[in-house]
């Protein structure tokens, strides 16, 4: 099961979005919910400034995890 993106998630591009300048892989922050399952997605460089600001659809996000899962018990 697909876990809920939210505000300050940060996430990766699944796809090119050349519009705005962006490919895949590309890593961003949302900072905006502009519609359901559309957020104000900020790309920033090393140095924390913007380069992007772009409205990305959730469809185009791969939510990052910086820690692992929790376990789940076992069933047997």
């Amino acid at each position: 099961m697909a876990e809920e993106i939210q505000l300050l998630d940060v996430v990766a591009l699944t796809n090119d979005v050349p519009e705005h300048g962006l490919y895949r892989g590309q890593v961003g922050t949302l900072v905006e919910e502009l519609a359901p399952d559309v957020y104000e997605v900020d790309f920033s460089d090393t140095n924390g400034r913007t380069y992007a600001l772009a409205p990305i659809h959730v469809s185009q996000c791969l939510k990052l995890h910086f820690h692992p899962a929790p376990a789940t018990p076992s069933t047997s």
